[in-house]
């Protein structure tokens, strides 16, 4: 399968099942696009017609630039036929029911009541709830049980907001670190906030023991404290900024995120992306608000276009923030097209409900942090395991190939069939799909392939 576009000034070719990309002139781009459905001699008459005024398209020329593009064909870099298909759940087989990471819901409470959280700020459609060291404890010993070989292991502390319930954090830290040598692994933990109850003690413990940290920010002052407020409804954007920053600039180069939500009230979201580029921080997320058509927040198809548009204008701005030496991350443009994951991962998926599970703070298990508190997801808790089996074979056969709308589309290779529970919160089914997020997320591919060619061909030129 072959996608084309055209993006900055770049005429982009993605031969979607070998991974190649090529950027070429507009004559080579005109053949790539009728090569597969039109003759040569028909090819050849047509754009001599087109291009009539170049003196550099001949017959000649175009008659190599054909047989160019059959070199590649031949070689497996264009027109590559997709054979992907048998191997769709051969991955996840493969693994068994090895667990690598867990996000654990230290807090079923939050301080702040943010209009479009998904969490039901905090509670996710329960009882606002902490959890224990005793079950926190047991969530990291059924981590190491069902791990198998596996050396590093992922955990997440997640609310909620995790630092109201931070000495238990710290003591499952401390709990984890006592036994890694023993049990032949490594803990590496993320800690998700809303920057609230940020403290000294928690920076350094966080730079200490935390390998990333993800901090809520949704850009300008007046669109932050539009939607995250406190429960008297007051906005939090003056207390938690200082606090960032002073967090980001004592990391010593460990990983952090900025991470944002985009609405209706800002689908020019760039404007909040280079507005905490401003502040001094350079690894940022903006993610799209996931909400019901008829919630306020929601996007609607007009701001859809917009915010396509606002992608466009990342990238060129993120280009012209590199060549000046001030480079700033984006999360949704980040992509290595050498040396990326491999093709049954990007086949098989993300691993909820698999590889990676959520915890509450009862223990009970859910595929990941979006399906908590949805009864018909619990897949058994960490006291007895997985008892739900049949709904970890449903994740496990969840790929790219098991959704018919994926078949025809060139992205699904780096979605791997995008997110199960926006799938299913917008259709009911796992295997369905969120169209406004497949747009998005075509659109988001095409820009950072797009900033990947701009880097290679000024290393080119350099």
């Amino acid at each position: 399968m072959v996608h084309q576009y055209k993006l900055n000034g770049y005429n982009i070719v993605l031969d979607t099942c070998s991974g190649s990309v090529h950027v070429v002139d507009e004559v080579a781009y005109d053949i790539i696009e009728m090569y597969k459905s039109r003759p040569e001699d028909e090819i050849v008459e047509e754009l001599l017609a087109k291009y009539q005024d170049r003196e550099d398209v001949t017959e000649e020329e175009l008659r190599l630039c054909i047989e160019d593009v059959r070199a590649l064909e031949n070689a497996g870099k264009l027109y590559t036929p997709d054979t992907f298909a048998p191997m769709a759940t051969k991955f996840k087989e493969r693994s068994g029911n090895v667990i690598k990471a867990l996000c654990l819901h230290v807090a079923h409470t939050c301080n702040l009541n943010c209009a479009y959280c998904f969490a039901s700020q905090g509670k996710y459609h329960g009882e606002r709830a902490v959890m224990s060291f005793e079950v926190g404890k047991r969530a990291l010993d059924f981590l190491v049980e069902n791990s198998g070989t596996r050396h590093n292991l992922e955990v997440d502390f997640f609310g909620g907001e995790p630092l109201m319930n931070w000495d238990v954090v710290k003591k499952l830290v401390e709990y984890a670190r006592s036994i890694e040598k023993e049990k032949g692994k490594n803990f590496r933990f993320t800690l998700t906030t809303n920057g609230v109850l940020i403290d000294d003690e928690v920076i350094e413990f966080s730079n200490r023991e935390m390998s990333n940290v993800v901090l809520s920010l949704d850009g300008r002052k007046e669109i932050h404290d539009l939607t995250r407020v406190d429960f008297s409804g007051q906005g939090s954007y003056d207390k938690i900024v200082p606090k960032f920053q002073k967090f980001v600039e004592s990391r010593g180069g460990k990983g952090y995120y900025m991470r944002g939500t985009f609405t209706h009230a800002n689908p020019d979201f760039t404007e909040d992306v280079f507005h905490m580029a401003d502040l001094g921080f350079t690894e940022l997320s903006m993610e799209p608000v996931v909400s019901a058509p008829d919630d306020p927040a929601a996007l609607t198809p007009e701001d859809l276009e917009i915010v396509k548009e606002q992608y466009e204008i990342l990238a060129k701005d993120m280009i012209r923030r590199r060549d000046e030496g001030k480079p700033i991350t984006f999360y949704h443009y980040m992509i290595d097209l050498t040396e990326g994951p491999c093709v049954y991962k990007r086949i098989s998926g993300c691993g909820s409900g698999t590889e990676y599970m959520a915890v509450t703070p009862w223990g009970d298990l859910y595929p990941c942090h979006q399906f908590v508190g949805e009864e018909k997801f619990c897949l058994g808790n960490i006291f007895d395991g997985v008892t739900n089996d049949a709904l970890r074979e449903d994740f496990r056969s969840c790929n790219a190939y098991s959704r018919p709308e994926c078949k025809d589309c060139w992205a699904k290779l780096y979605c791997s069939g995008g997110c199960a529970a926006n799938a299913y919160h917008a259709s009911g089914s796992i295997r369905g799909i969120y169209e406004p997020g497949c747009e998005l997320f075509r659109k988001r591919i095409e820009c950072a392939i797009m900033i990947k060619a701009d880097e290679a061909r000024k290393k080119r030129m350099q």
